[in-house]
């Protein structure tokens, strides 16, 4: 089985890697903090002390979404994850009541 990849087929690559960031975008609430933290990691060599604001506002969207989720699931709310819809008017509603 040949599992050659064609090197012209530029527009198939692509093609996966936005359906692959699409995925995590749906699988993965923070993954916007993700990448801000990747991104700072990157341009700064490395140096994690100077990246502790991006880990924790990472650190805390984690909490916040494990948060929902377990409500969620005390109430037998399904899917426990809210749709991307349905993250931003979460999300609003949080910042709002602060």
């Amino acid at each position: 089985m040949n599992i050659r990849k064609d090197p012209n087929d530029v527009g198939a690559d692509a093609t996966n890697k936005y359906a692959l960031r699409r995925n995590q975008e749906i699988d993965n609430p923070c993954y916007k903090e993700h990448l801000l933290s990747l991104k700072c990691l990157e341009a700064n060599q490395k140096e994690h002390n100077e990246c502790e604001l991006y880990f924790q506002n990472y650190k805390n969207c984690r909490n916040f979404w494990a948060s929902v989720q377990s409500e969620r699931r005390s109430k037998g709310i399904k899917p426990y994850l809210p749709p991307l819809e349905e993250r931003i008017k979460i999300k609003a509603k949080y910042l709002n009541s602060r």
